[in-house]
């Protein structure tokens, strides 16, 4: 199966042999899988749909962006954006991955760039590269994936062409949104929460499934989920991070009591009317994931040449 063969590749990220950008596409679909693997609370994976999203629609989903991205390194966010949510339209008919490739598109341009620099520094000089182009790919993009529960603000609203650049529109929205917060603070959950937690939960050699879930439960657990609290309100939102908050405490997906508490978080998520899915801890899951498939790229490189030159 995908994610079983996705499973293996947490212990051997892909080799940049393809290029940066080919390279970049295969991390994105690889995080991807590896995370609707993942018995996470609340969210979708093998048995655990919900209404109107399945597992089924985020596998495809997951091999449908791969070709947008392999263009990372000559496109720019805002259309490896648009075109990733295009082809995955063509596959499925509801909204599965908008926040996923919002945070996965600056990587992959980051990772496709040429340097020595670590993948952070390079992402900065992309935020930084962001312009009007970019927000209004970036816009069609939203409007065409249907995002639910997104309301109307004053400023620079998706129902309305943009007249900021793409950072400065998610930077309004930082308050409200995980992956617009995420944009505007240079990706600081994912490289100071999710990546750090993944890494050192891969580095004890943790199951991948288990180790994403209790990767999302520490996200979860740090602030609330943005859209629970779109669709649910704070309180809603704050209740399930104190849950994940007291599973963690418990030891979490490593221990027997920390699971009983997950399950019963994962039971309330799900018994609730319509169900909360804390959606956009799982696509900061997903770029945490995709960080960790990339970051040991370049590193390889200098090695082998550093070997090579001794070898000389």
């Amino acid at each position: 199966m995908a994610e079983r063969r996705a499973s293996r590749r947490i212990a051997a990220p892909p080799r940049a042999g393809g290029g940066g950008a080919e390279s970049a596409a295969a991390a994105a679909q690889i995080a991807c899988l590896l995370d609707v693997a993942a018995p996470k609370p609340g969210n979708v994976s093998r048995g655990r749909d919900l209404p109107g999203l399945t597992y089924r629609d985020l596998v495809l989903s997951a091999t449908a962006i791969g070709p947008a991205f392999r263009d990372a390194g000559r496109r720019r966010v805002g259309d490896l954006v648009l075109d990733a949510i295009r082809r995955t339209r063509r596959v499925v008919d509801t909204n599965t991955n908008l926040g996923i490739v919002l945070l996965l598109a600056p990587l992959a341009r980051a990772a496709a760039r040429r340097g020595p620099a670590a993948l952070r520094r390079r992402l900065a000089a992309v935020l930084g590269d962001l312009d009007l182009r970019d927000a209004r790919l970036a816009y069609r993009a939203i409007r065409l994936a249907g995002a639910g529960g997104l309301g109307r603000v004053p400023a620079q609203d998706v129902a309305r062409a943009p007249t900021g650049t793409l950072l400065a529109c998610m930077r309004l929205a930082a308050g409200r949104d995980a992956v617009a917060r995420e944009y505007a603070t240079g990706f600081r959950t994912t490289f100071t929460i999710s990546l750090p937690t993944i890494r050192r939960l891969r580095a004890r050699r943790l199951d991948p499934a288990r180790a994403i879930a209790q990767t999302f439960l520490t996200i979860l657990a740090g602030r609330p989920d943005t859209l629970i609290a779109r669709r649910h309100g704070t309180e809603a939102a704050e209740r399930a991070s104190r849950e994940a908050a007291s599973a963690l405490r418990a030891g979490g997906m490593l221990t027997a009591r920390g699971r009983r508490k997950v399950a019963a978080l994962d039971r309330r998520l799900r018994a609730s009317r319509p169900p909360q899915n804390p959606g956009a801890t799982a696509d900061l899951t997903v770029a945490g994931l995709m960080a960790l498939l990339l970051e040991s790229r370049p590193a390889a490189r200098r090695g082998g040449a550093k070997r090579s030159r001794r070898r000389g």
